[in-house]
């Protein structure tokens, strides 16, 4: 897919978003494809690795706009869903190396990951509530428990951006590095080679106390998140971001 680079190097699989133009925006066919190559992924034990990163300077700018409004994606079994149900449950270490806008399902994902490598310059956000929505992909649950509920509260009801010092600091990223997708790969590099049983097993350890209850909260999330999307007041949020972004 010409929007999502697919590579396999050894055990390493390496998903690229490629739409620089739109500063990577995801569409649904974005979604599917990724969705796809990760299930695919998880079923072939010569894969040890996955590494999420980008074409262009920025991570992504979150869900393309447009195709939300012509077509609602959080519906059951819709491609964003199966994207975000792969990710949770991916049996393998994921990791993402960032870089510029990580907007939305681009900060969002990252709880999922678990090496996170971004450049000093990452601006990371979270608009849910400026779009008239609510967070999505379990970060209800996931972003409290990084940062704390004061300062995840002061996120998500202000939509403020963060930066890459913060982010480290509340542990939604491993490490800052002028070059992020290099230093990622090394690290997919050395984790791949690692027994990769006892990799599996410790990831599932790792994530075991929260893993179903994240599951609960994605559900719940999409559902809200769906009806916030068809209401008046996500309508004319959208309207008004797009109106400024126009100008």
């Amino acid at each position: 897919m010409a929007e999502v680079l697919s590579s396999l190097d050894g055990s390493i699989l390496t998903l690229s978003l490629n739409r620089p133009e739109k500063q990577n925006a995801i569409t649904r066919d974005m979604y599917q494809f990724m969705a796809d190559q990760l299930k695919e992924a998880n079923g072939d034990f010569g894969v040890r690795a996955v590494l999420i990163t980008h074409e262009g300077p920025h991570f992504t700018a979150g869900n393309d706009l447009f195709d939300f409004l012509n077509a609602p994606p959080l519906e059951p079994g819709s491609p964003v869903m199966q994207f975000l149900e792969q990710i949770h449950t991916f049996s393998k270490p994921i990791l993402a190396a960032v870089s510029g806008n990580a907007v939305g399902i681009g900060t969002t994902m990252l709880m999922h990951c678990d090496v996170v490598v971004s450049s000093p310059t990452t601006k990371f956000s979270m608009p849910f509530v400026n779009l008239g929505l609510v967070p999505e992909a379990g970060s209800s649950i996931l972003f409290p428990r990084l940062a704390g509920y004061q300062r995840a509260s002061q996120i998500f009801l202000t939509g403020e951006p963060f930066d890459s010092v913060l982010a480290k600091e509340i542990g939604l990223i491993a490490e800052i590095s002028d070059q992020p997708r290099s230093k990622a790969t090394e690290y997919a590099t050395k984790i791949a080679s690692q027994p990769p049983n006892a990799v599996i097993q410790t990831k599932a350890l790792l994530k075991s106390e929260l893993h179903d209850k994240v599951s609960a909260v994605m559900r719940a999330e999409g559902e809200l998140f769906q009806m916030a999307l068809q209401s008046d007041e996500a309508r004319e949020a959208f309207m008004n971001f797009l109106a400024k972004k126009g100008k």
